[in-house]
């Protein structure tokens, strides 16, 4: 069912039992199945929404993937390469770049750093990851499910989480970097050596 009101774009596909309500958009090219799109959400091109529901005035995509079980939340945002699955995103929290986020509750107001990844199965089982409130996960950080991260806490870029993160805390978790000076070249030397050997 499509309200009056709402916009489908050129290439739009709707499947089974879905629904876009008034003053939605859904863009050039996105398959939505057995979806709700509540109104004014925006459903940026080449999406594909699969058994979830998009809050009111939420923000998905481009090329973003809400699996099945997916429910966002009012003035959230899921943004391009970032996937979903049985996750609840709520309200305000963003999502925007490049991200896996399986099996997970994130708190209203959380911000979930590029290339961040919810490692959620074990290999047997599906563990959750819940997000607090007002969080800061950082960029290229690993979240090892089932772990909590507290209200208001903060991930640092780069973090490999295994255990909960307190309220109002700071988790770091990545080797200090160290610096060799001149000792590029004489890596090089060393690779350009052992490539040059006879085989």
């Amino acid at each position: 069912m499509v309200e009056p009101n709402a916009s489908l774009e050129s290439g739009v596909i709707l499947r089974g039992n879905t629904v876009v309500r008034s003053g939605a958009i859904v863009d050039v090219g996105s398959v939505v199945t057995d979806s709700t799109i509540e109104a004014d959400a925006h459903v940026l091109p080449y999406s594909v929404v699969t058994s979830s529901r998009v809050g009111p005035r939420a923000r998905i995509g481009p090329f973003a993937h809400l699996r099945p079980g997916s429910d966002i939340g009012e003035d959230a945002h899921i943004g391009n390469f970032v996937e979903t699955k049985k996750t609840l995103v709520r309200a305000r929290a963003k999502a925007n770049h490049l991200s896996y986020l399986g099996d997970g509750d994130i708190g209203e107001d959380a911000n979930i750093g590029a290339g961040t990844i919810f490692c959620n199965y074990d290999g047997v089982t599906k563990h959750k990851t819940v997000v607090g409130r007002g969080v800061f996960v950082g960029s290229d950080s690993q979240l090892v499910a089932p772990v909590t991260l507290g209200d208001g806490s903060y991930v640092a870029t780069g973090t490999t989480v295994t255990n909960d993160v307190p309220a109002d805390s700071l988790a770091i978790g990545r080797v200090r970097q160290e610096n060799k000076p001149g000792y590029a070249s004489k890596l090089r030397s060393r690779l350009a050596a052992r490539t040059n050997r006879p085989k």
